[in-house]
């Protein structure tokens, strides 16, 4: 029985992340904790499922064009050492799981609460950034793989933020990026991201295949369903519901 509702799960995101593009990370390891799954699976976990249903996209984007290699590579000599070394950190550091527990919980709500934001501001900052003297391309693009770097970190711990704060800072520091190219090279860069970080929770024990399977049997035909639903429900209904159910699970695991 167990196993049909991790479908149901996996459907319930699909379908999410279909209408409104962003959400699988930060909807699907709340969900499985409400399920009673261990935190550090849920995370874990997670970024498997990530790397796996988007791995499809980039082909798709890659054949279209719509993928900006160099920011793509840019953002990722930042982040994967940072994912590496986050989880090689959290191997030498800690005896067991529930030795940094406290310290996911933290990173999963604050990042909630990031991508809660980003989801509902994302537009307006991307043109508070156009108007700025100091948003040059040359400050911007020695500042990408710093940007990389806090990825890296913050997605390895809780799973959250490959998607919507990623997109959130393509549009705000390249803001003359078509929204296209903004999707494509995001998509580019959570894959490997969510990949080595999942990878690594995998070393750690920390990767449930069992649950990994029945979330994809659910999710890879949702997020088809999601997409063809989409015409019909206007994106500034769901957004801001997305962006407040997101803040209000960020505030509980961040401060209490």
């Amino acid at each position: 029985m167990d196993f049909l509702y991790y479908i149901l799960a996996g459907a319930g995101v699909g379908l999410a992340v279909g209408l409104t593009g962003v959400g699988g990370g930060s909807l699907m390891t709340p969900l499985l904790l409400a399920f009673g799954i261990p935190l550090h699976i849920a995370v874990g976990t997670d970024l498997l499922f990530a790397a796996l249903t988007k791995s499809s996209a980039v082909v798709v984007h890659s054949l279209q064009k719509t993928v900006r290699w160099d920011l793509m590579l840019l953002l990722a000599m930042g982040s994967l050492p940072a994912a590496a070394g986050t989880i090689i950190l959290l191997r030498l550091g800690f005896d067991s799981p529930d030795d940094y527990a406290g310290i996911i919980t933290t990173a999963l709500g604050t990042t909630l609460i990031l991508t809660s934001v980003a989801i509902l501001f994302r537009s307006r900052l991307a043109q508070m950034a156009r108007k700025s003297p100091f948003v040059t391309d040359k400050r911007v693009m020695a500042l990408t793989p710093v940007l990389g770097v806090v990825l890296g970190v913050f997605v390895t711990l809780s799973s959250v933020g490959a998607g919507a704060i990623a997109t959130a800072l393509l549009m705000i520091f390249y803001p003359r990026l078509k929204s296209v190219n903004v999707v494509g090279t995001d998509v580019a860069h959570a894959v490997p991201l969510t990949l080595v970080a999942g990878l690594g929770h995998f070393w750690l024990g920390n990767v449930d295949l069992t649950l990994l399977l029945a979330l994809l049997i659910g999710s890879i035909p949702a997020v088809s369903a999601g997409s063809r639903l989409a015409r019909f429900i206007p994106d500034r209904y769901l957004r801001p519901l997305l962006a407040a159910a997101l803040c209000g699970i960020g505030v509980k695991f961040a401060f209490f």
